[in-house]
């Protein structure tokens, strides 16, 4: 996916990132050294954007939010729990938890999901494409 942040100034930063799905939760393993994880510890305000491809051709379809992120330690024990359980097993590569540098991202969505040309017709989303956007709640109340 691509994980976009803010530098306490303002300035934008997208980037693409290995991410692991809980729920509606993302976990993305990083450092605190890298610019993601500065500006997540300034500001927690995060967009992302997961590409869906479809097809060969055309556009490809994605599923976006806003949400907050927190960088979570390598001994938290949630984190803990996922390592052992396996869940995060696809974003770690070998050593990455040995390096003392490192940590996790943990993005939790806002309310609102928006999608573009999931669960609608192929043809559909071709033919008019500006209709193809969508949006689902998290929340029960809405």
């Amino acid at each position: 996916c691509v994980l976009a942040s803010a530098s306490p100034e303002g300035r934008p930063h997208a980037v693409s990132v290995l991410y692991a799905a809980q729920g509606t939760t993302l976990y993305v393993h990083t450092f605190r050294d890298t610019r993601k994880a500065r500006n997540v510890a300034a500001n927690p305000h995060v967009a992302v954007c997961v590409p869906v491809r479809r097809l060969p051709v055309g556009p490809a379809m994605a599923v976006q939010f806003q949400g907050r992120a927190e960088i979570v330690e390598h001994d938290d024990p949630e984190i803990a729990r996922l390592i052992e359980g396996g869940a995060l097993k696809k974003i770690l590569v070998d050593g990455a938890l040995d390096d003392p540098r490192g940590c996790f991202l943990r993005i939790v969505p806002d309310g609102r999901v928006s999608t573009y040309g999931i669960g609608m017709p192929i043809r559909q989303v071709l033919r008019d494409p500006l209709s193809a956007m969508g949006s689902v709640s998290l929340t029960s109340d809405t």
